[in-house]
């Protein structure tokens, strides 16, 4: 089971990729204080890039507190990933399943028999990275709850 809100964001350690370089951090590292994080499955497909840039369209680079992205792929893709769609987040390379298994988030994908990635997923974080709201996807290409999002994040800013 996914964590829940009003419990504490499970930290975790993978590659963090900034569109150019990459190296090993954890989620607390990378965020001192609230945060938005984002799971995704691989990042170079059609459904993956329309969430990015709608994002980046929605404003999300300008909350108070930093979106932070996860997909599985390896750092060397997704900073390619990062580039090529001119990405405002940075983004952690989840080569081992690593984040999406501390968030319970990890399942088979169909078709790709022994490939394992995170549902889409996204949990708002307050300073003390106790989750304030959490949205978990049923399938890969419903849309997000952007209001709903949007007005966590700014319960956690305001």
């Amino acid at each position: 089971m996914p964590p829940a809100e009003g419990t504490r964001a499970p930290d975790f350690e993978a590659l963090y990729c900034d569109g150019e370089t990459f190296r090993e951090r954890t989620l607390s590292d990378v965020v001192d204080g609230g945060a938005v994080v984002v799971f995704s499955g691989f990042v170079f497909n059609a459904i993956n890039e329309n969430w990015y840039k709608q994002y980046d369209r929605a404003g999300w680079d300008e909350f108070d507190v930093p979106v932070v992205t996860v997909a599985r792929d390896g750092p060397y893709a997704v900073n390619a990933f990062l580039r090529d769609i001119d990405s405002p987040f940075g983004s952690f390379a989840d080569v081992e399943g690593v984040a999406g298994n501390a968030y319970d988030l990890l399942v088979e994908r169909e078709g790709m028999a022994g490939a394992r990635t995170a549902r889409r997923a996204v949990f708002v974080l307050d300073g003390d990275h106790e989750i304030r709201y959490r949205w978990v996807g049923d399938d890969w290409i419903s849309p997000v709850p952007r209001e709903e999002i949007e007005r966590a994040v700014d319960e956690v800013a305001g």
